[in-house]
């Protein structure tokens, strides 16, 4: 069975923020949550680089390991979910989870704040597939019609990788292959007027 997993390429991340307005649109994602975000370091100096985050939906998930009501599973393909009917709004996978993926719905004292919310990978929920009480707790479903994660569909600049997890490692895999490092890098030669060695 595949594990479907993200992965983002910084080198080709332009911080569009595509992925995180494709994310809301979609899924009709609560006022005040990012279920993705996009975190800039270096910004406006050399080296600064661009990376999309969100649920990378752990083989060892934290936010299942310290939930007091069990309210985290993971499906056969490694997708890490959650069942708002479960989850008492503790914020304990808030504090586990070192992406910062669960989030409160709104504002307020603590204990009125609600469910957790997260990424789903755009694969629903426990609901049944595609209906009704599905697509209003977590967004829709596009892995049960064959479909990525509308993150990763709508990256412009196939930054964001998603899928099989072997697949997803082997496209990064043959970039850094062809992009090279240093003086092996491509262009390298032709920028500096010299050939590779």
């Amino acid at each position: 069975m595949a594990r479907m997993k993200f992965l983002c390429d910084a080198e080709r991340c332009t911080e569009c923020n595509s992925c995180v307005t494709a994310c809301k649109n979609e899924n009709e994602v609560p006022w005040g949550i990012n279920r993705r975000r996009v975190v800039t370091i270096n910004d406006g100096m050399p080296g600064e680089r661009s990376i999309s985050v969100a649920c990378m939906h752990c083989s060892d998930a934290p936010c299942m390991a310290v939930c007091p009501v069990d309210c985290f599973y993971q499906t056969d393909d490694g997708v890490v979910l959650h069942d708002k009917d479960l989850c008492i709004g503790c914020g304990y996978c808030f504090y586990a989870c070192p992406f910062g993926a669960p989030q409160f719905p709104s504002t307020g004292v603590f204990g009125s704040k609600g469910k957790m919310d997260k990424c789903t990978f755009c694969n629903g929920g426990p609901e049944e597939d595609h209906s009704h009480a599905e697509e209003q707790k977590y967004g829709s479903n596009r892995i049960a019609e064959g479909k990525l994660p509308i993150c990763a569909e709508m990256c412009s600049s196939k930054a964001l990788l998603a899928g099989d997890g072997d697949e997803v490692a082997n496209i990064f895999r043959e970039r850094g292959t062809y992009r090279g490092s240093g003086a092996g890098a491509w262009g390298w030669g032709t920028a500096y007027n010299k050939k590779s060695i």
